[in-house]
């Protein structure tokens, strides 16, 4: 395992042990090109008892993404009392102070919430913030098929009566992803590893892979500063992109660990 004392040269497709403001202080400038994570807020769940601070590693991962790379900042509000705490929105506006672009505001939509409100509709989503140091210099869009497909009279240039001019046109027979993504959770919808459910927050695998699929290529990194279960990780390894993970939790990190060996023992064994 490597510990604080370890990171005078960071190398890829290793989980650190450590406060993630001290491994990104080691990193080079311009070293990631994509982070995915899901930090703790609001104190939603008990991790271990750590705290983070956000501001600084806010700052570092500024410093540490290449120019065009891109940062997955998965996060939702507490509600407390009937009044959301808006942490979402102010942690977006902070990172836009440190000078990342808030790329797009995505909907991370969970198929079966079991979290009801007397007073309220269902809670069933979490912001997925895509933040960019500049323009993203990668983006693979997703595609899904469309309903209808082959020529038909589209509508066109719409004016102020409100009345669509039509065309022939033709309908293509895939379209690229709306910005809501629908993920089932739970055991087989999150994940079939069992073992990542001892930590109290996992989020989807196929979540963690859209991203890395959309905003990089093989042999590219990518970071998880807060790794926790490792699903990032995982599908960065999975999709042949260097991993980089961290936490500061020793129990999370030989968790990661030992969902990763499953994928490559190799990497284990040295």
């Amino acid at each position: 395992m490597n510990s604080d004392k370890d990171l005078r040269k960071i190398e890829l497709n290793r989980v650190y042990h450590s406060d993630c403001i001290e491994l990104m202080k080691s990193m080079d400038e311009n070293y990631v090109d994509l982070t995915v994570t899901s930090p703790p807020y609001d104190e939603l769940r008990n991790y271990n008892g750590y705290q983070f601070d956000f501001e600084g590693i806010a700052k570092n991962l500024f410093r540490i993404t290449k120019r065009g790379g891109v940062l997955v900042w998965v996060v939702g509000d507490k509600i407390k009392n009937g009044d959301r705490s808006l942490t979402c929105f102010k942690q977006a506006l902070f990172f836009q102070t440190v000078g990342f672009k808030v790329h797009d505001v995505m909907i991370y939509k969970k198929k079966n919430t079991p979290f009801m409100r007397t007073n309220a509709y269902t809670n069933c989503y979490e912001f997925m913030f895509v933040l960019s140091k500049g323009s993203p210099k990668t983006f693979n869009p997703l595609k899904v098929k469309t309903a209808r497909q082959g020529q038909e009279m589209l509508p066109f240039n719409k004016g102020a009566d409100g009345i669509n001019k039509k065309i022939l046109g033709e309908l293509k027979p895939e379209k690229t992803k709306t910005n809501i993504w629908e993920y089932a959770t739970g055991l087989h919808g999150t994940t079939s590893d069992r073992i990542a459910f001892k930590h109290p927050a996992v989020f989807p695998e196929k979540l963690a892979e859209d991203h890395i699929l959309s905003w990089t290529n093989p042999g590219e990194v990518v970071f998880d500063p807060m790794c926790g279960s490792g699903t990032t990780c995982k599908m960065a390894l999975k999709n042949n992109r260097f991993y980089l993970g961290c936490d500061i939790s020793t129990e999370y990190v030989e968790l990661t660990k030992k969902r990763l060996e499953v994928l490559s023992p190799k990497l284990f064994t040295q």
